[in-house]
């Protein structure tokens, strides 16, 4: 299983958060990367599918309130899969974070990164238990308090 890159968009289309695993790719073409897909997904109506191919990623895509998830993988990944970790991520941002929203994610970029990383190890999804993926940053939280 290997995740390219996961973003997170408001309906404006702004980047909210990126994560690439994917190091074959400049800044420059990250960014033409995300406008593409962005404007693709954005412009698709509610009632069509949330998976679209672009280049040689699959994309699947979820929109939670005002934000889309987006996630790029291989071609030959299981969508469903996919759909169901993004719902995962959504759920522990939401336990973290208390009904996770567009300035959450702003204003705590560093902690939306970390839980990520707990997730996710070089493109493959190590961890989608929420107490196994809250503990260490509830401890940064405790030890900083």
């Amino acid at each position: 299983m290997t995740i390219k890159f996961i973003l997170l968009v408001n309906k404006q289309g702004q980047t909210r958060l990126a994560k690439y695993t994917d190091e074959y790719l400049s800044v420059d073409e990250r960014t033409m990367l995300e406008g593409e897909i962005v404007r693709k997904c954005l412009s698709r109506t509610d009632k069509q599918c949330s998976i679209i191919q672009h280049r040689n990623y699959k994309v699947v895509y979820r929109r939670y309130a005002s934000l889309f998830f987006l996630v790029g993988v291989d071609e030959d990944e299981n969508e469903l899969a996919i759909l169901e970790f993004i719902h995962c991520i959504v759920e522990t941002l939401d336990k973290y974070f208390g009904n996770v929203c567009e300035l959450d994610i702003m204003f705590h970029i560093e902690k939306a990164h970390f839980l990520l990383d707990e997730m996710l190890l070089n493109g493959c999804i190590v961890d989608t238990n929420r107490a196994n993926v809250l503990s260490p940053l509830q401890l940064l939280d405790k030890a900083s308090s």
